[in-house]
């Protein structure tokens, strides 16, 4: 791989130490959990800025899966982006971070994602923001299910190949992430006091359904759930019946809201618990959050993988890309900015060009790549982001991307 001074692939030999500092200098790296890190770095691509000869920003990214509809497409995760405290404001993260997404967009990832810690600096990078996230607290008393838990198996960080398996082969909806590289999954499980309980209802034995919790306080809770695992309905209510079991001595459970699942349905009298535990350290509330990001890498890759129901709908689309700004001119990919034929419909497809006879929709990768998941219909975003074009082709595009509420379902 060859890429501009001063950026380069990471060597685990020489860049080790000044890795481990620049995790420590941003909070990252608590004490004893160095070897940890090091086999989260080397588990994806990793790629550094050099000053002095010493490593002083890093990046990493990990190939996985996104479902569109029905169909798993090549996805590449933004798992990490730091920079030390001698390196900030020289445009090391954001170079560094596009030198990333080309070359996994260059070997085939047709998706790009990230989290963000604040809405518009990867924007430059051509991110539109994903849909809110649902975090709910509720005392687990609350939980309305009828059913009736079996005894669990317990679950620790030894058991993190079987945990990251089952997440893998878990029920994923639209927009559903899947990170490949099981290190993920093993240094998400890597937090003082968390556990999990579980079911190997397997053919062969194998985990097929569990909820990991993590105890801020490990007598009454709160007890955060980063993550659930179901392949079913039934599967998922069981989990939840396990959590009311807890209630006995778990005062506040954190979970998130569950594709497809209205949580509130199974809370009883939701606003009257809200009020009575208002302000304290058990209270029940929820939030809605927007923190993840995704960007389109190969728009005909994309659109072949789009099948959409009623009728056809053919438009120019005048598309900018800001990554360019960020990479070199004589990169091997430099985003997919350019003008299209786009056609939407049970086959769908994107080739360069336009025709004058169709009207035309402009609008950046991201804003673009938030239409095409469904976060929000274009109508929406023709007043709040960079999308424009005449209002019956907005119209149009709202009925033809009626898709569900895209959940990533895995927080990076």
């Amino acid at each position: 791989m060859n890429l501009p001074p001063p950026f380069r692939p990471y060597d685990p030999e020489k860049d080790r130490e000044a890795a481990h500092r620049i995790w420590r200098e941003v909070g990252w790296l608590e004490k004893g959990k160095e070897e940890w890190m090091d086999r989260y770095v080397t588990s994806g691509r990793a790629l550094v800025a050099e000053m002095e000869g010493e490593a002083e920003c890093l990046v990493l990214t990990a190939p996985g899966t996104l479902r569109y509809l029905e169909e798993d497409l090549p996805f590449s995760c933004v798992t990490g982006v730091t920079t030390s405290r001698v390196a900030r404001k020289q445009g090391f993260a954001g170079r560094l971070t596009a030198l990333a997404v080309a070359v996994d967009a260059r070997e085939g990832a047709l998706v790009s994602g990230l989290g963000m810690f604040e809405q518009g600096f990867y924007n430059r990078l051509g991110f539109g923001t994903g849909g809110y996230e649902h975090w709910i607290s509720f005392d687990p008393a609350h939980l309305k299910v009828s059913t009736t838990p079996r005894a669990p198996r317990r679950l620790t960080l030894e058991d993190w190949e079987q945990a990251h398996a089952a997440r893998l082969a878990r029920l994923r909806g639209h927009g559903g992430c899947n990170l490949l590289p099981a290190e993920h999954t093993r240094g998400e499980m890597y937090e003082d006091n968390a556990f999990g309980l579980g079911y190997y209802d397997g053919p062969g034995g194998e985990l097929t359904h569990y909820v990991w919790l993590h105890p801020h306080g490990v007598e009454s809770g709160p007890y955060q759930v980063p993550w659930m695992v179901y392949q079913t309905g039934p599967q998922l209510l069981e989990l939840l019946a396990l959590l009311h079991s807890l209630a006995d001595q778990v005062r506040l459970v954190r979970l998130r809201e569950p594709q497809g699942i209205q949580l509130q349905d199974l809370i009883d009298r939701p606003f009257q618990r809200r009020a009575a535990s208002e302000k304290g350290r058990f209270e029940s509330d929820m939030h809605a959050r927007a923190y993840w990001q995704m960007r389109i890498c190969d728009l005909p890759g994309c659109l072949a993988h789009t099948h959409l129901t009623g009728p056809e709908l053919r438009f120019n689309l005048s598309l900018s890309d800001p990554i360019t700004r960020l990479l070199d001119a004589d990169a091997a990919w430099r985003g997919i900015g350019g003008e299209y034929v786009v056609t939407l419909g049970e086959a769908s497809s994107a080739r360069a060009g336009s025709d004058p006879a169709l009207p035309t929709l402009s609008a950046t990768v991201n804003a673009f790549t938030r239409l095409w998941l469904g976060v929000r219909p274009a109508t929406g975003l023709a007043v709040t982001d960079d999308l424009a074009g005449p209002p019956e082709l907005l119209q149009a595009l709202d009925r033809a991307f009626c898709l569900p509420d895209p959940k990533p379902d895995w927080d990076f």
